[in-house]
């Protein structure tokens, strides 16, 4: 004679083709600060080269040491670049 499966054990593999893969949803907040993000560094783009050639001026006539020159180009270098290095680490972390 032969045995009878149970109806669940027949199901689980048509399930498994059945089955769509699940789409996590990205946050409201993270969409709307990345595109805050964007508008603010398309903004600041023109202002941030004319402060660097303003700082390179100041120091080639003397008017503020080099060093602090060198310290406000690092520091739009970073604010520029901070998604870059926020990814970076995170794959440091391995996040």
């Amino acid at each position: 004679m032969m045995k009878t499966r149970p109806i669940v054990t027949r199901a689980i593999p048509v399930l498994a083709l059945v089955a769509a893969p699940a789409f996590a949803q990205t946050s409201p907040f993270s969409t709307g600060a990345t595109a805050f993000q964007t508008d603010l560094l398309t903004t600041l783009t023109p202002v941030a080269v004319i402060a660097v050639m303003a700082l390179g001026v100041a120091a080639w006539f003397n008017r503020i040491s080099w060093g602090w020159a060198l310290g406000g180009a690092m520091g739009i270098l970073l604010v520029f670049g901070a998604p870059q290095v926020v990814t970076w680490v995170r794959t440091l972390g391995g996040v």
